[in-house]
């Protein structure tokens, strides 16, 4: 699964940095922004079956790829 997230943060954010340093915050980074943002959300449900609505996070639990890998496990 672990691998499978970081392969959507990687074509998302478009860097393979994300696989490389799971803590780097990608909001600071300028990988992610509100609109890639909304694409993930949208990738997780559809690769996970899980829905997450971007009123149920905030930033700060999704600025990691260590906090994303971490929020799919604790729904699934």
């Amino acid at each position: 699964m672990e691998e499978k997230v970081l392969d959507l943060l990687e074509e998302i954010c478009e860097d393979d940095i994300v696989k490389e340093d799971m803590d780097i915050n990608l909001f600071e980074e300028d990988l992610l922004d509100s609109l890639a943002f909304t694409e993930l959300l949208v990738a997780i449900e559809e690769r996970f079956g899980m829905v997450i609505s971007p009123s149920e996070v905030e930033r700060g639990d999704v600025e990691t790829p260590a906090k994303i890998i971490e929020l799919i496990r604790s729904r699934s």
